[in-house]
């Protein structure tokens, strides 16, 4: 069961942020939106590591969050990376 729990996780995730864009009225469209902005910011932090230093490496757990949450979820991220 230990093994598993990421993944119920990242359930719990989608579950919640399906049932925000479900509840707007271009919901689908809001979902995309979001997950193309946090894509965007995790490939402008790629692109600007050299010049600020701060490194977030690309992997299938950043990805999701920057696909799912999409800006907030990036800027979680940086936070959790600089406290850690």
């Amino acid at each position: 069961m230990t093994e598993y729990w990421p993944f119920l996780a990242a359930g719990i995730c989608v579950l919640a942020v399906v049932r925000c864009a479900a509840r707007q009225r271009h919901g689908v469209r809001s979902l995309l939106a979001g997950a193309v902005c946090g894509l965007g910011a995790l490939a402008v932090l790629g692109l600007l590591e050299p010049v600020m230093g701060i490194a977030l490496p690309l992997t299938r757990f950043t990805a999701f969050c920057a696909g799912v949450l999409g800006v907030p979820g990036v800027t979680a991220l940086l936070v959790l990376r600089l406290l850690l």
